[in-house]
């Protein structure tokens, strides 16, 4: 399959799945088709604040499953499905993105070449406020190039991250 027809299926995956994901309450993060031998894989990521659960997950495949059946978008070519949550390594793109990070760690590099790490202490429309070695810094938006939440393993601080808990401390 041509990468422009990729593209245009992928465009029509996608607007199949917004309106009834959105009713759910989950966002579309990501669409996408990959051939894998006589088969394609499609991987659709959803979102939503306060994060996805695994039953989150498992109501989504049973939505998407349902829509495509219900549509031709895939055509007569097998596929197998995998629907899963937008996963921590994916850059922030969106506003919404900067939202449910609050109170993370976030690596930005700017599109003027400079970089700054901080922690998300609030964010709106057009920029994320982050604190920088305790100072406050508004990063607009249309200033990154690029932004990626940094793991953080024994943050002592209080936080909702549950993968910073430690048992032997």
């Amino acid at each position: 399959m041509s990468t422009a027809r990729q593209d245009a299926t992928r465009d029509r995956i996608e607007a199949e799945l917004v309106d009834p994901l959105k009713e759910m309450g989950l966002d579309v993060e990501a669409v996408e088709v990959t051939p894998a031998g006589k088969r394609r894989v499609l991987r659709v990521a959803v979102d939503k604040d306060g994060g996805v659960t695994l039953d989150d997950v498992a109501d989504a495949t049973r939505e998407v499953s349902r829509v495509l059946d219900d549509s031709d978008v895939m055509g007569e070519m097998p596929y197998t499905l995998e629907v899963t949550s937008r996963g921590v390594d994916r850059p922030l793109t969106l506003p919404r993105h900067w939202r449910r990070n609050q109170d993370r760690l976030v690596k930005a590099t700017l599109a003027d070449g400079g970089e700054v790490t901080g922690r998300i202490i609030g964010s709106d429309e057009t920029a994320a406020t982050l604190d920088v070695d305790g100072d406050r810094r508004e990063v607009a938006y249309a200033d990154v190039a690029k932004a990626l939440v940094q793991i953080e393993f024994n943050r002592k601080s209080g936080t909702s991250d549950t993968s910073d808990t430690s048992e032997d401390d």
